[in-house]
């Protein structure tokens, strides 16, 4: 399975919710302005009820491990997911 990943400039042009899964202390020293932060275990285990299968959502880590793991589950599942890096 070919999973996407835009570089972070690219989500203005593709536009959806960026979602930030690093853990709140790491995510208050650094994210995106536009994103939200539900970290990776809260996603994982609630994806049903915080995301909605008619969205499109960008998903981003600090190291990109934990949002590789992260789209490529939730695109098992029929999320519109796609990977997103800082650089």
């Amino acid at each position: 399975m070919y999973m996407k990943r835009l570089n972070i400039k690219d989500y203005y042009k593709n536009m959806g919710t960026l979602i930030d899964i690093e853990h709140p202390l790491d995510y208050a020293s650094y994210h995106h302005p536009d994103s939200i932060n539900i970290p990776y275990e809260k996603l994982l285990l609630n994806y049903k009820a915080l995301l909605n299968k008619d969205e499109k959502y960008f998903i981003v880590c600090s190291k990109g491990t934990k949002s590789r793991k992260a789209v490529s589950i939730l695109e098992f599942y029929g999320y519109d997911v796609t990977q997103m890096s800082y650089e």
